[in-house]
């Protein structure tokens, strides 16, 4: 009879240890296939922290000239491209100058059209929301290599924004950048997180 109790206490011992042998296993398995995945997204030239884009490490200064502007809308080149100068600086540590002397890459743009239509009609049939549709020619183009990089030569940036009550009336683009200058600010700022996005995210 005294026999018995060593088999028992062993039973006891190791129904305690094999739970804890089979979290070890798991924390293990865990772990590498954690360093995998860290292995795989460095050697794909993804970063997790700092500049938030997938460009070459070497390119740090970005030209973007003023774009050009194919439109009848006066200086609307001159809104956009300080937006997108602003929008590139604010993804991460890069230098922005409006020339290409020094420039590890250069940001090219050109307004090719701009158009607007009523979306939705107040109660007395005055339009309330208009649909912005800018179309551009953007470029992104490595300097170091002389290669370019992203490109899309029919970009089309399109949106909807409330106008200023009593002003339902605008006929023209013109109009619109004239009475509507809230309006035109924000879309600036989404025209320019469309193209700075498509750049660094599409890379």
């Amino acid at each position: 009879m005294h026999g018995i109790r060593p088999g028992r206490s062993a039973v006891r011992v190791d129904r305690a240890v094999r739970p804890r042998r089979a979290l070890r296993c798991r924390l293990l398995v865990h772990a590498l296939l954690l360093a995998l995945v860290c292995t795989t997204l460095s050697g794909c030239g993804y970063t997790l922290a700092g500049r938030g884009s997938f460009l070459p490490d070497y390119i740090e200064t970005v030209a973007i000239p003023m774009f050009g502007n194919n439109t009848a809308v006066f200086e609307v080149e001159q809104l956009l491209t300080q937006e997108v100068r602003t929008a590139f600086i604010s993804r991460g540590s890069y230098r922005v100058q409006t020339e290409e002397t020094g420039a590890d890459a250069t940001l090219s743009g050109t307004i090719t059209d701009i158009r607007i239509a009523p979306a939705s009609f107040s109660a007395d049939q005055q339009a309330s929301r208009y649909v912005f549709t800018l179309r551009a020619s953007i470029e992104f183009r490595d300097l170091t290599t002389d290669e370019i990089v992203w490109d899309d030569p029919q970009m089309v940036f399109s949106d909807e924004y409330e106008v200023a009550s009593g002003t339902g009336d605008i006929a023209s683009v013109s109009t619109f950048f004239g009475q509507q200058a809230n309006t035109v600010e924000r879309l600036a700022v989404d025209f320019a997180t469309t193209v700075v996005s498509s750049i660094l995210e599409a890379f």
